[in-house]
């Protein structure tokens, strides 16, 4: 049976005890029987001001984000639907005809 990882901070480091599971990093500790019978839980994306976003949304940039050299995109661009992701970057859609990863704290729901 592989190791859970913590419910807290979600790090992999985790002691076995015979009742329970306690996280090395953050010292959290939960019982076995919780661990083997949870089911991995949907990721809820909220976007920066809280609003739960879902796949086929359009959002708006709340400020300018450099892409790299001298490209920006500005703030108050729609996106085109966008599509969720379990990268760092959740979001991936196209902004102003170019296809980018975003993260939800940089946009809100259109």
């Amino acid at each position: 049976m592989s190791k859970p990882a913590c419910p807290m901070c979600e790090m992999a480091d985790v002691l076995e005890h015979p009742e329970k599971w306690e996280c090395v990093t953050c010292g959290h500790e939960w019982p076995r029987a919780a661990a083997t019978e949870a089911a991995p839980a949907a990721r809820i994306v909220k976007d920066a001001h809280g609003n739960v976003l879902a796949d086929g949304d359009c959002v708006i940039l709340i400020k300018d984000l450099k892409l790299g050299g001298s490209q920006v995109l500005k703030g108050g661009s729609k996106s085109k639907p966008i599509r969720l992701e379990d990268d760092d970057h959740e979001i991936s859609c196209k902004v102003d005809g170019i296809a980018v990863g975003l993260k939800a704290c940089f946009v809100k729901k259109a």
